[in-house]
């Protein structure tokens, strides 16, 4: 037994957490390869390695995935200091090369010469598809406003499906339930953001996030683009790029007569607060948004401005008037206050409501031993505890998009 314990101790050294050993860069200039501070690694890597996110069999493991900044060309190269089976009889290392080359196209280079003959080619990389906006952030580091530009493409674009196919393979290591999307279907929309930079004099373009939106028909004649998944990469995080992409595709949507209204897959709490931030952005100006209007309390005007207007839904606006009431008004005005919370909290208790209405079934139909049961499962008190914590945890979501809204 002492035997066995040694030696999965001895095993147990050739455990590697693969959320550190994946090694990604963006690579503008040949000096980026060496630099440290351009490397960044995943968030999750459990769909390719497993819920434990390990890789067995070796020591040292770096799992190199490079591209270059714009068209997202790859290099991909595993080094270690050693590996289980040089050393140990009927043990294997994880076959690691084939779990990546499941999610990254074919084409890529194996070597760092050949990944920088692609890098001088970069100049002839120009963003795909219709140019939609055109904004830029100042960068403190840099002492210069930096310009970026939001573009829809599809896969009728030159060369767009093979760069879509590698650009997808992020949202493995950043989006905790990713899939990839069948491209095929026409309904896709992608929605692009690029950075320009200067290069020996010329103009590129580096790759920063994008968002893919999928048509759905609504009968009879109106389509719903629902957001489907949405990645501003690590490298630009925290600088506005997604507020910037979700307006913007807001903004490309409004135009069009035909479509109802703009909703989302599954989102993600950091994408619905985003989404509030921009919805509010694009709603405080309307009439029915006006202060005297949101004291009055929520009405069928502001569902149908918003939805007329800006293609928001119902549930949506909802949101975006409880934000705004907030911001009008006085919390230190105990009749204000108490108006707000009463407002919101009859929203809020919606669910605790249907559950009395199921307990009303129950009395109908359960025997009485299964009804205490059921009524042991109901406690009110604690149905109004976590009211309380609701509204609490909204209001103090709402105060930080109105803190970055005065802040735009």
């Amino acid at each position: 037994m002492a035997g066995l314990t040694a030696m999965e101790k001895k095993l147990a050294e050739y455990k590697c957490n693969t959320n550190e050993a994946i090694q990604l860069k963006l690579v503008r200039f040949p000096e980026d390869l060496e630099d440290d501070n351009t490397t960044f690694n995943p968030e999750y890597s459990h769909q390719v390695f497993g819920d434990d996110e390990v890789a067995f069999g070796y020591k040292g493991l770096k799992i190199l995935l490079y591209y270059i900044a714009g068209n997202l060309s790859t290099l991909f190269r595993i080094e270690y200091t050693s590996k289980v089976n040089e050393k140990f009889d009927c043990v294997e290392a994880d076959d690691v090369e084939s779990k990546i080359r499941e999610i990254i196209p074919p084409g890529f280079c194996t070597n760092t010469d050949d990944f920088v003959s692609l890098l001088e080619k970069e100049v002839n990389f120009k963003p795909f598809g219709m140019l939609l906006h055109t904004y830029s952030v100042h960068n403190e580091e840099a002492g210069e406003d930096i310009t970026y530009q939001i573009y829809k493409a599809d896969m009728t674009c030159p060369g767009f499906r093979e760069y879509h196919e590698r650009l997808q393979t992020f949202l493995m290591w950043f989006i905790e339930t990713a899939s990839f999307i069948d491209v095929d279907d026409e309904r896709w929309n992608y929605f692009l953001v690029f950075e320009k930079y200067n290069k020996d004099g010329a103009t590129l373009f580096a790759t920063v996030g994008y968002m893919t939106v999928y048509n759905y028909y609504v009968y009879p004649d109106k389509t719903r683009p629902r957001v489907s998944q949405m990645l501003i990469l690590p490298p630009f995080q925290g600088e506005g790029h997604g507020a910037q992409l979700l307006e913007t595709v807001h903004r490309y949507y409004m135009s069009s007569p035909t479509v109802l209204d703009i909703t989302a897959e599954d989102p993600s709490e950091n994408y619905i607060k985003l989404r509030d931030f921009v919805l509010v952005k694009l709603c405080q100006d309307l009439l029915c948004f006006s202060p005297g209007n949101l004291m009055q309390g929520f009405s069928q005007e502001m569902v149908m401005e918003a939805q007329q207007k800006l293609k928001i839904n119902k549930q949506h606006t909802r949101r975006v008037y409880e934000i705004l009431r907030l911001r009008a008004t006085d919390m230190g005005d105990a009749e204000q206050s108490r108006s707000y919370r009463l407002d919101v909290k009859r929203r809020l208790i919606g669910p605790y409501k249907k559950k009395q209405r199921e307990l009303a079934k129950m009395r109908r139909c359960l025997r009485p031993e299964e009804l205490t049961n059921q009524l042991n499962q109901i406690d009110l008190n604690m149905q109004h505890e976590q009211l309380e914590e609701s509204f609490q945890q909204l209001v103090s979501d709402y105060r930080r998009v109105l803190e970055r809204l005065a802040q735009a």
